[in-house]
């Protein structure tokens, strides 16, 4: 089976949409990026300051706790001997029966290790728990009578629960009674604190997420509107571009008639009336001939003149259509003809200018210029009623500049610019880049100056010398 890769053409202007949306999906991306690592980065530092909030928040509390019931006790502890064995008990019955919340107890250990007061978890009670650590390997009762030994402090240990038997997060604080040697403390647990905290991160992320979900249809609602506005702006585009084509392609038609029309009238009225009198003159004199009129000699004259007429008519049509002076030698030297040849046909007063500058302007440009200067003297003959006309062409820094003047009776601008020929004039300087201006000239008639750029001026020979100078014929533009 053979793919076909015409079915999965992309129209170019879509594709500038498409390449045009990448930058943009990049630019969202990297912003929901950014977004969502300021976002996490800010919700890190609140929920750390949170949870360090309610920790400190519970170490309070321990501390507040061990020293009301120190202060319970102290009459009895303060008065009491290092060896005085019934204050001790006197004291640890009260600590035992200090139980508070599902979890709270208070517990002692002498310095040794030993279990002295543990009241929700008695087994414990009397053996020595040195060494004991908790399910993550850190040390527990060593820890917190190195503390006591230091005076007070906090520890955090994994340790099952009391009511549950799971492990969860606690917090101990532990403080010394030097002279029995004790350390007494409390606890909590932490997982309360540990689950608003988590349940905090979960909503933060889910936050998060949903902000990635928000920017993403966001993003994809703006792609699909760009995305549906380009295929309605190029469906339209490509509706008006079609219908200036067809608008130019019957204009390109119209003047194709237009030209086939008047060869078609100058062969008829030129050549066509004097290859006819030709025939005649030659039927004429053959015929004196076969009678042996010896005036036959007239008739083959007026033929043979009449002939030499059809052939400067045809030279003339030809020149018209394409003049070979203009590539042979320039565009100087043909615009001179053609104006010759209107002054002569017309008997309009012609006067044509420039200055040398080497026939150095390209193929496109010198076919342009010569054309509105054929299309300028056509509207002069026949709308102006003009009697002098002046042409002048230069070249200049920026480019050349080629303007038609006429003392003829001025123009109708708004109609006038409809006409096909001024179409013409305009839609070859369009081509060319350059610019074409009409206006009324300063005394009296029609300006017409059309400028090719200096992208389509050639460049100078080596070694020519320019000079700017009035034109005498001899030099070729």
């Amino acid at each position: 089976m053979k793919f076909d890769r015409s079915r999965f053409h992309i129209p170019y202007a879509q594709k500038l949409t498409l390449l045009a949306s990448v930058p943009l999906i990049l630019a969202v991306a990297a912003i929901a990026v950014l977004v969502a690592a300021q976002s996490r980065a800010l919700a890190d530092r609140e929920i750390t300051a949170l949870e360090t909030q309610l920790i400190e928040a519970k170490k309070a509390e321990l501390r507040n706790y061990v020293t009301q019931a120190r202060n319970g006790f102290y009459f009895i502890y303060g008065s009491a001997a290092p060896d005085d064995e019934a204050a001790k008990r006197r004291v640890a019955q009260i600590l035992s029966a200090m139980i508070y919340g599902e979890e709270g107890q208070f517990f002692v250990y002498d310095y040794d290790g030993t279990a002295i007061v543990s009241p929700r978890e008695t087994a414990r009670i009397g053996q020595n728990l040195r060494g004991e650590t908790d399910s993550e390997g850190t040390p527990v009762v060593d820890r917190l009578i190195d503390i006591a030994r230091k005076g007070d402090g906090y520890h955090s240990y994994l340790w099952p629960k009391p009511s549950t038997g799971v492990p969860a997060r606690k917090i101990d604080y532990v403080t010394s009674f030097p002279s029995w040697q004790w350390a007494v403390g409390t606890g909590v647990f932490i997982d309360d604190v540990l689950a608003t905290v988590a349940t905090s991160r979960a909503d933060v992320e889910a936050r998060v997420q949903r902000t990635f979900l928000y920017i993403g249809a966001i993003t994809l609602t703006a792609l699909l509107v760009v995305f549906a506005s380009s295929m309605l702006l190029n469906l339209r585009e490509r509706r008006l571009a079609d219908a200036k084509l067809k608008k130019l392609t019957q204009r390109v038609f119209d003047a194709q008639e237009e030209e086939r029309g008047r060869v078609a009238r100058e062969l008829h009225d030129g050549i066509s009336q004097l290859l006819v009198g030709v025939r005649y003159a030659l039927d004429n004199a053959r015929r004196r001939f076969d009678r042996g009129d010896p005036a036959a000699g007239a008739p083959l004259a007026k033929g043979i003149a009449s002939l030499g007429e059809a052939i400067t008519e045809v030279r003339r049509i030809s020149r018209d259509l394409r003049p070979g002076v203009l590539d042979d030698l320039g565009l100087g030297p043909a615009l001179r003809t053609l104006a010759e040849d209107f002054g002569t046909r017309t008997g309009i007063k012609v006067t044509y200018s420039t200055v040398v500058f080497r026939n150095r302007l390209d193929n496109d440009a010198k076919i342009a210029l010569y054309r509105i200067a054929q299309e300028a003297l056509t509207n002069i003959e026949r709308h102006s009623g003009a009697t002098e006309v002046n042409i002048d062409l230069r070249g200049h820094r920026r480019g050349a500049t080629l303007r038609i003047t006429d003392n003829g009776t001025g123009f109708d601008h708004r109609s006038s610019t409809q006409g096909l020929g001024l179409r013409n004039m305009q839609e070859r300087m369009d081509q060319l880049g350059g610019r074409l201006y009409l206006r009324a000239a300063p005394d009296k008639g029609v300006e017409i100056s059309a400028t090719a750029p200096l992208s389509h001026m050639l460049p100078p020979d080596p070694g020519s010398a320019e000079t700017k100078r009035p034109d005498t014929g001899k030099a070729p533009v």
